[in-house]
C-alpha cells in the first residue's frame, strides 16, 4: 500500500507542472464531491462498537450463565428432579367410618348402631415402586441430556455470531486501510484532470472506486449490526446494547478423520444421549406394564364400637384385599403391547438419529475441509499474488508503462482479495462450529487429545 501512495504523490507533483486545460470540460469539483463520500463512509453504528469488549471465551461463559434458553432447560431438569422422590412413594392411606344398624325410627341415634373406624394402605406389587422410580430417573437423564444439547447449540450460535461480528470488524479495518489511498487517488485524478494529463474517464473511474468503498461500508455496518444484535440476544442482553469483540480467526489446523469424529459423536453428542435415555425409559415402561399382572394388596385395620346391649361392646378388625389383574387380561395385554410398540419406536428413532448424525458429520466435515482449502488458497496464494500485481502496477505507473485505470483496478483487486480472504477465514470458523455441533465436542480439544495420546 505504501508504494501506491508514493506513486500517487509522484503523479500529483508531476501533474502540477501541466498547464494545458481541456476546453469546455467540467471543473474537477463538479465531477467529485468529496464531502458526499465522507458522509457515505461514516458507519451509522460505529458508536456502538464502544462499551463491553468480549473475547470468544468471555462470550461463551456469559451465554452459558445468562442465555434464556439454557435457563429454561435448567428449570426442566429441576422439575424432573423434583418428581423423582414422588415416583416410588406409596399412595395415600385411607380412613373410613361405617355406621351399621342405625335404627330407621331414630336415624340420629348412633349409640344403637355398630360404629366402625378403620385405616387402610395399598401396597403395589413386587418391583413396581422400583420401576416407577427408575422411569422417573430416566426422565431426569433425558432432561439433563436436553440441557447439554441446548448448551451446545447456544455455544455454536454464539461462536457464529461472534465470528460474524469479528468478520465485520476485520472487513471494516481492510476498508479503512484503503480509504486513505482511495482519497489520494481521487485527488490525484482531479489534479491531473485539471491540468489535462488524464481524461474525464479516469476521474469517473476513481469516483466509482470511492463509491464501491462506500457501498462496502454500508454492507459492513449492516452485517455488524445484525451480528451484534444476535450476539447480545444469545448473551441475554438487550439487542441494542453496545458490544465489541476481540480475537482472531481459528488457525486452519488439520481436521480429524471421519471415523474418529463418528466415534466421538456416539459418546459426546447430546441428542444421541437423549435418544438413548428415551429408549431406556421406554424399556422400563414396558417392564412396568408387564408388572401390571401382579396384584396390589390393601391392608386395613379398625376399631368397632357395638351397641350398649352387646356384651362385647369394644372390638377391632383386620382386613386384607387385593385386585385380580388376570381377570382383566385384555386391558393389561393392550397396555403391554402399547409399551412394547413404544419401546421399538424409540429404538428405531435412536438408530435413525444416529444414522442422520453420521450424515451430518460427513457433510459438515466436507464443508469444513472445503472452507479450509479456500482459506489456505487465499492466505498462501491469492493474497500474495494480488499484492505482487499491485506492486508491479505501481512500478509500471511510475515509469509511464501503464495508465491510471490499471493502477486503480489493481488496488480494487487487492481490496477484493483481502475481503474474500477474511470471508474465507470466517467461513472456516463457521463450518468448524457446524462440525462441532454435529460431533458434540470441540475439534481443537480432539486434536490436542490425539496429539497427547501419540507415543
Amino acid at each position: 500500500m505504501k508504494s501506491l501512495a508514493i506513486a500517487l504523490a509522484v503523479a500529483v507533483s508531476c501533474g502540477s507542472f501541466m498547464y494545458r486545460v481541456q476546453a469546455q470540460a467540467p471543473a474537477p469539483e463538479q465531477l467529485i464531491n468529496l464531502q458526499a463520500f465522507e458522509d457515505l463512509l461514516q458507519a451509522p453504528s460505529r458508536g456502538l462498537t464502544s462499551g463491553l469488549v468480549l473475547t470468544l471465551g468471555d462470550a461463551e461463559r456469559i451465554a452459558l450463565e445468562q442465555n434464556p434458553q439454557i435457563a429454561i432447560a435448567t428449570r426442566r431438569v429441576a422439575v424432573a428432579e423434583a418428581h423423582l422422590p414422588i415416583a416410588g412413594t406409596l399412595d395415600d392411606p385411607s380412613a373410613m367410618y361405617r355406621g351399621w344398624g342405625v335404627p330407621l325410627r331414630q336415624p340420629w341415634d348412633f349409640n344403637q348402631a355398630q360404629n366402625m373406624f378403620s385405616l387402610s394402605q395399598t401396597f403395589p406389587g413386587k418391583g413396581k415402586r422400583a420401576l416407577r422410580t427408575s422411569v422417573a430417573q430416566s426422565d431426569v437423564d433425558v432432561a439433563k441430556a436436553e440441557l447439554a444439547e441446548t448448551r451446545l447449540e447456544v455455544q455454536v450460535r454464539v461462536r457464529k455470531a461472534f465470528n460474524d461480528l469479528l468478520l465485520a470488524d476485520e472487513e471494516t479495518k481492510i476498508h479503512e486501510g484503503h480509504v486513505g489511498i482511495a482519497r489520494q487517488a481521487i485527488e490525484a485524478a482531479r489534479i491531473k484532470y485539471a491540468v489535462g494529463k488524464v481524461s474525464q474517464q479516469d476521474v469517473l473511474k476513481a469516483q466509482l472506486a470511492m463509491t464501491a468503498l462506500a457501498e462496502h461500508m454500508i454492507r459492513f455496518d449492516r452485517d455488524a449490526g445484525v451480528a451484534r444484535a444476535r450476539l447480545n440476544t444469545l448473551l441475554g442482553r438487550d439487542p441494542a446494547c453496545s458490544l465489541q469483540v476481540k480475537g482472531q480467526f481459528s488457525a486452519t489446523f488439520p481436521l480429524p478423520a471421519l471415523e474418529t469424529l463418528e466415534e466421538v459423536a456416539v459418546q459426546s453428542r447430546p441428542d444421541l444421549e437423549v435418544a438413548r435415555d428415551a429408549a431406556d425409559r421406554s424399556h422400563k415402561q414396558e417392564a412396568l406394564a408387564n408388572k401390571a399382572y401382579l396384584p396390589d394388596f390393601t391392608v386395613s385395620g379398625g376399631y368397632s364400637l357395638m351397641p350398649p346391649n352387646v356384651s362385647m361392646r369394644n372390638s377391632y378388625m383386620i382386613e386384607g384385599s387385593m385386585n385380580l389383574p388376570w381377570l382383566n387380561r385384555r386391558k393389561h395385554n393392550a397396555e403391554v403391547a402399547a409399551a412394547s410398540a413404544a419401546a421399538v419406536e424409540q429404538e428405531t428413532e435412536s438408530d435413525a438419529l444416529r444414522t442422520a448424525a453420521f450424515g451430518q458429520i460427513g457433510e459438515a466435515l466436507a464443508q469444513a475441509k472445503a472452507a479450509q482449502r479456500f482459506a489456505r488458497l487465499y492466505q498462501d496464494q491469492l493474497r500474495p499474488q494480488a499484492e505482487a500485481t499491485l506492486q508491479s502496477s505501481v512500478v509500471a505507473y511510475e515509469n509511464d508503462r501503464t495508465d491510471f485505470l490499471n493502477l486503480l483496478n489493481s488496488q480494487m483487486e487487492v481490496i477484493d482479495v483481502e475481503l474474500e480472504w477474511a470471508q474465507a477465514m470466517a467461513d472456516f470458523d463457521s463450518r468448524l462450529a457446524d462440525l462441532e455441533l454435529a460431533v458434540g465436542a470441540e475439534i481443537s480439544q480432539l486434536q490436542q487429545t490425539a496429539t497427547e495420546v501419540k507415543p
